[in-house]
């Protein structure tokens, strides 16, 4: 069975059991908060791509965060898991659902052209590919100037676990930045507070495109 296919034979199977330890960590009102401390220049006619977005915790949090694009294209491999976020898409009333669109596809081959997005959010999702195909792919289908916020998972006694759970690689800091300088600035890196769970396996990189 080819990579892609056990990725997402995985993810199928535990979508609702993922979904539900999201929740319990308190993941998205994390996100929201992070990214409402961000001037990220986002208005009616910009387009947004949660890329991996798997159950569609980064996709709520960017919601209640209170922006509100044309259009945010939520992307995994899963189809079980944007099954779950399309639900949960359609009865969260903060959320705008009409105006995002659940996508099946592969982070390492994005159907979209290039210079699309304003905005691409990614969260524990390059650690399943090689880092440089991934951050190369995202900085294809984004504007010049756009921002991508990248929150991966970081080196650590959790993430170490995460890894045997979840059945992937992190990538070091250092490797991390030195891939991501070839293709965006480095505009921030940011530590989630340590009181929330978030904290304890991720990291941020607010990274903008050369």
């Amino acid at each position: 069975m080819s990579q892609k296919s056990k990725t997402q034979t995985f993810y199928d199977r535990i979508a609702d059991v993922h979904n539900l330890a999201m929740k319990v960590n308190g993941y998205r009102n994390s996100v929201a908060k992070y990214l409402k401390s961000l001037n990220l220049h986002l208005d009616e006619n910009s387009l947004v791509l949660d890329a991996g977005s798997g159950t569609g915790i980064v996709t709520l949090g960017f919601q209640s965060a209170g922006f509100r694009p044309c259009k945010t294209v939520a992307l995994d491999l899963s189809f079980n898991s944007l099954q779950v976020s399309r639900e949960q898409f359609e009865k969260d009333k903060k959320t705008d659902a009409k105006n995002i669109a659940p996508v099946q596809g592969n982070i390492l081959f994005l159907p979209f052209a290039d210079e699309t997005f304003d905005l691409v959010l990614t969260c524990g999702v390059l650690e399943y590919v090689p880092l440089d195909d991934g951050l190369r792919e995202m900085a294809r289908v984004m504007k010049r100037g756009a921002k991508l916020v990248l929150i991966p998972v970081k080196p650590s006694i959790v993430g170490s676990v995460l890894e045997i759970l979840y059945k992937f690689k992190t990538h070091s800091i250092e490797e991390v930045r030195n891939t991501s300088h070839k293709y965006f600035n480095i505009v921030g890196d940011s530590q989630f507070p340590i009181t929330e769970p978030i904290g304890w396996s991720k990291m941020i990189f607010l990274l903008e495109k050369k």
